[in-house]
């Protein structure tokens, strides 16, 4: 199968290509936002292909909440764009969702719009759109920022012996999947004959540790003499949020194997180790 990518050379995006090469795919890399916005752009984007992984948006929480026109712009009309161009193609898209759909931010809305979009299109006009809520994904090549991610902005601090911060009480559940295991979830949403078209995949391990509890176990695998140091709740963002996949949406994908979070942690902190 030949494969277009959206986003494909973002963090997620370069462990799908990985899958697919590595499942035997031609994958075609399309990653430039802008052009997401434009329907000629990816309608043309999308000429030879037979199927595509839409990962390109804009990502942020309280990086956005000030300036949501983006988000919208670039995640529900430029998904809208992708799907568009996948019916008329005839081709299977697979959209990746967010695992706090439920949240009052641009990332959340825009994500959880499009998806509607996705369903409305597979029940009113036959479209083959899949959905999978990525939940927290982490791993070797996540950036610290512009987007503030929690596993780099744990590593790197406490590589250095500098302070941890967490945002509100700590008490916030978050549900942490290796970023090669949500790449895998996302490839078999497209090659896999499940017929899954009106209900979301959520590609989370089911396992939701606090803040506090992904901070200190950072700590302690690093060895380092950092502390947690507590700030207030960024905009966007809910103090005491619980954000946990239900597994049992992934039984149509086949037997889903996770890495266990340490022993992905561990593999995640010697990567930042060398690279920092």
């Amino acid at each position: 199968m030949r494969v277009l990518v959206t986003g494909g050379n973002g963090f997620i995006g370069k462990y799908v290509c990985e899958r697919l090469f590595h499942w035997g795919h031609e994958v075609k890399v399309y990653d430039l936002p802008e052009d997401v916005k434009s329907y000629f752009h990816i309608s043309e984007a999308i000429k030879g292909v037979e199927g595509v992984i839409h990962l390109a948006g804009i990502l942020g929480t309280s990086e956005t909440v000030n300036n949501p026109k983006p988000s919208i712009e670039t995640n529900i009309l430029g998904g809208l764009n992708v799907i568009d161009s996948c019916f008329y193609k005839g081709i299977k898209c697979v959209l990746i969702g967010t695992g706090n759909w439920w949240m009052n931010s641009p990332y959340p809305i825009t994500k959880t719009a499009v998806c509607k979009l996705a369903f409305m299109y597979n029940r009113d006009r036959g479209a083959k759109n899949v959905v999978v809520r990525g939940f927290n994904a982490y791993g070797p090549k996540q950036k610290a920022s512009p987007v503030r991610k929690i596993i780099p902005n744990f590593i790197i601090p406490a590589l250095k012996g500098e302070d941890l911060i967490v945002y509100g009480s700590g008490e916030q559940k978050m549900d942490m999947i290796y970023v090669g295991d949500l790449a895998d979830i996302l490839v078999r949403a497209l090659v896999v004959d499940h017929g899954n078209y009106d209900k979301e995949f959520q590609a989370g391990t089911g396992i939701a540790p606090t803040v506090n509890e992904i901070a200190q176990t950072v700590i302690t695998l690093v060895g380092s003499r950092s502390k947690i140091v507590h700030e207030p709740v960024r905009k966007g963002e809910e103090a005491d949020a619980t954000v946990v996949a239900d597994v049992e949406t992934l039984k149509p994908l086949g037997n889903i194997k996770f890495r266990d979070f340490k022993e992905g942690l561990k593999e995640t902190i010697e990567w930042y180790r060398m690279a920092v």
